[in-house]
């Protein structure tokens, strides 16, 4: 291997004769082959595992295929250039060439390719169209083309998806965002495919002279529909509304940019979309219980198209350009260097996401996903998308629930590097079976749209309520498990789940045993003001009903290390103190059970208790005068001890001020509920948020929470509970002073000022900067 004849960057002539830098697996990397195109993260196991950041003599550019790394190189569009974006990644012909230039072809840098200063200024100026408040005016629209496109084919019985639909109503969809005519459908489709494969793909060099030809003419039709735009920009559309931003801001929004977004804002806004819906109805269907999931229950659809554009997105790759020497991974690279970063890959890397190959709907970091890019260059069309891809598994889930794959199709796909959807996805069915012929009110109902990330109140399961039994006066013991009879997912002691109860949501600790997944246990104490929840599980529930379940989550962790526990629960309290103190007992740790309570009748899992610890447990039952004396029990600090409890507001402050002279941080302590109130203008104060990462400010108004100004900004924030009581919405903070509302974080964690919950804490001062 010669460095002229590979351009490897690595001089050659200096090394040993067996010293070739490039494995043989880097050098035998092709990403037009088979396996690539097939399954990119599947093709490129190796690499995570072994060589995560690699030189490609192939096609010329460093591959990088983990998550952290690729998340780096996005963070960073100073450093890790997005210039080469839209770089043709094989050298077009001369002829080629010409046949361009006989169109005037002159793409200019756009939001996908374009470099700082200038990118952030036309990102601000043109991204309110793609916020949620604008984007919810499309959902008729979207809702209304895929019905049309559904009932052309609903009798039929066997259809391609890509070709009766996919295709066609996310063209029509990005035309209508665009403010486009819908015409010419054929003509844009074959635009389309012409312009992927002039950028990312290899054409042959007999296919050149055609693909620029069909290049050329998008690139005329572009500029021929926007001068039309520009007799009347009042329209609706993005393009009407870059016209009269340039009004306005000429010096930013120019002639030539305004050309260039129009024939990209086409591709972006509808090929991207057509193929991960294409991937996404192939993966489900490939994945019979999770269609039938799905069919029978609508409000696991916004995540389920999270864990589909994951799982098998349809963005593959993005290329940077690497403008001084750095590291990444560990690897040096060269300023000039060519990066190919494979987000396919880093969305399947086992170190970011558990199980990272399963399919998963139900995964709670699904959203943490790549595929739209992260940073100052993320898909500004992500939420388009979205809502497009949920209306169109709505549609067919609720209306073709019997539909299945074509047994024995091969799929294909358009090689190239960095988009990927299947040419054909061939479905069948029995028509006789279409429920609407049983059932016409179904044409009628509707599940709502998330416009944006999904929060993790949408990431839910079903359950079985297996038995009801009493756990003390006034406290029953729930057991829980899967209908099918699968496992479970896995818990540590501390955690809780939020189960829905008539129309009301509640968190409860877990209080079995976590090596058994087949059950979840949990207690529940039926409240005298109660708000419906355990008032409903008390009076309502029965054995055999089914609940709807999220988690569990775990922000009440035993810390591993420490050398002795000293456990404190009150009443009800007992049920996360339970799995902690097993835990301790089965590793050998020194520990005691301080459990209070009224009487001992109304002490829930007493027996359990007494059986398992016996004399590590001490009862305190003030009707029987042994209450617990807080200060004599923490008067003297154990080095190595921690001290953990859950119950009511006046035992954790009596604990809170017992403890002031032990080391920071050795009491951690789980609330049953949240002190925030409605925000009230008039002792709140408006700040300001910089967001580092995306380039962007945000205003949070007096009566807005931080989560609230985000999501309004277009910015993906998961939550739940929205109290200050889960950390959902803890996103880490880089300046400015917190003012903390939460009751998640340790005092230490507050003090840090690293983190915060959005959906309660606010500033102290005028502004908060957040790595987002």
């Amino acid at each position: 291997m010669s460095q002229t004849l590979t351009g490897c960057p690595v001089d050659h002539r200096t090394l040993q004769p067996d010293g070739c830098p490039v494995s043989a697996r880097a050098a035998a990397f092709d990403p037009f082959g088979g396996a690539y195109q097939l399954d990119p993260a599947a093709s490129l196991r190796w690499s995570r595992d072994e060589e995560p950041v690699f030189y490609s003599p192939e096609i010329g550019y460093w591959v990088v295929t983990r998550y952290d790394d690729v998340k780096a190189v996005f963070r960073d569009n100073i450093l890790f250039s997005p210039s080469i974006a839209l770089e043709k990644i094989t050298p077009v012909s001369d002829e080629a060439t010409a046949t361009l230039a006989k169109y005037d072809y002159a793409m200019a840098r756009t939001l996908v390719n374009e470099d700082e200063p200038a990118h952030m200024p036309r990102r601000r100026v043109l991204m309110d169209p793609f916020t949620p408040k604008e984007l919810v005016h499309h959902e008729p629209m979207v809702r209304r083309l895929t019905r049309e496109y559904v009932d052309r084919f609903i009798d039929t019985g066997r259809v391609d998806l890509v070709d009766e639909m996919l295709w066609e109503v996310p063209l029509t969809v990005a035309l209508h965002f665009l403010g486009v005519p819908e015409e010419d459908m054929d003509t844009m489709r074959e635009y389309s495919i012409a312009h992927t494969v002039n950028t990312w793909g290899r054409p042959a060099p007999e296919q050149q002279v055609a693909v620029a030809e069909a290049v050329g003419k998008f690139w005329q039709y572009a500029g021929q529909v926007l001068e039309k735009m520009r007799q009347d920009p009042s329209g609706h559309g993005w393009m009407p509304y870059g016209i009269r931003m340039q009004q306005e801001l000429p010096d930013v929004v120019t002639d030539s940019y305004l050309h260039s977004m129009m024939m990209a804002g086409i591709v972006a806004a509808h090929e991207t979309t057509a193929n991960a819906s294409a991937n996404a109805f192939r993966l489900l269907l490939e994945n019979r219980s999770v269609w039938e999931e799905l069919c029978a229950d609508p409000s696991l659809i916004s995540g389920a198209v999270e864990e589909c554009l994951r799982h098998s997105g349809s963005v593959a790759a993005w290329r940077r350009l690497v403008t001084a020497d750095t590291t990444i991974g560990g690897v040096e690279i060269p300023a000039g260097s060519k990066l190919l970063i494979v987000t396919s890959s880093a969305n399947r890397d086992d170190r970011h996401f558990e199980g990272a190959d399963d399919f998963d709907i139900r995964r709670e970091n699904s959203s943490d996903h790549l595929t739209f890019g992260f940073g100052g260059h993320q898909c500004l069309g992500k939420n388009l998308a979205r809502m497009e891809m949920q209306i169109f598994l709505e549609e067919l889930t609720s209306r073709l629930p019997h539909l299945e794959l074509v047994p024995d199709q091969e799929f294909t796909y358009l090689p190239n590097t960095s988009f990927r959807g299947p040419d054909h996805v061939w479905v069948q069915w029995d028509p006789a079976e279409n429920p609407e012929r049983r059932d016409p009110a179904l044409l009628g109902r509707r599940h709502p749209v998330t416009i944006g990330e999904p929060s993790k109140a949408a990431v839910s399961r079903t359950v079985t309520v297996d038995a009801i039994t009493p756990a003390a006066e006034g406290v029953v013991r729930v057991t829980l498990s899967d209908p099918s009879g699968r496992p479970l997912p896995r818990w540590t002691p501390g955690s809780h789940i939020d189960v829905d109860l008539d129309e009301v949501s509640r968190q409860y600790s877990l209080c079995g045993d976590p090596n058994d997944l087949s059950v979840y246990e949990i207690a529940v104490l039926e409240e005298s003001e109660s708000r419906g929840g355990s008032r409903y599980v008390h009076r309502t529930l029965q054995a055999g009903d089914t609940l709807t379940l999220r988690g569990p989550r775990n922000h009440f962790r035993l810390d591993a290390d420490a050398d002795r526990y000293i456990f404190v629960a009150g009443g009800i309290g007992i049920t996360p103190i339970v799995a902690m103190a097993d835990h301790a007992k089965a590793t050998g740790k020194d520990y005691e059970i301080h459990y209070c309570g009224r009487d001992v009748t109304t002490m829930a899992l007493l027996e359990r208790l007494g059986t398992d610890h016996g004399d590590r447990l001490v009862v305190h039952a003030s009707a029987a005068g042994n209450r617990l004396d807080i200060p004599a029990l923490l008067a003297d600090p154990v080095a190595g001890t921690q001290i953990y409890s859950c119950g009511p507001e006046r035992l954790l402050a009596a604990l809170e001020e017992a403890t002031a002279h032990w080391p920071e941080d050795s009491l951690h302590v789980e609330h049953f509920t949240s002190n925030l109130t409605t925000l009230d203008p008039a002792n709140e104060h408006a700040f300001e948020v910089e967001l580092r990462d995306s380039g962007l400010t945000v205003t949070v108004a007096a009566d807005q929470t931080v989560l609230d100004a985000l999501r309004a900004s277009n910015i993906d924030i998961q939550s739940d509970c929205e109290e200050g009581l889960c950390g959902s919405c803890e996103v880490p903070v880089l300046d400015g002073e917190v003012d903390h509302r939460d009751v998640v974080l340790t005092k230490t964690e507050r003090a840090q000022n690293k983190s915060m919950m959005t959906c309660c804490s606010r500033a102290c001062g005028s502004k908060l900067t957040l790595a987002l």
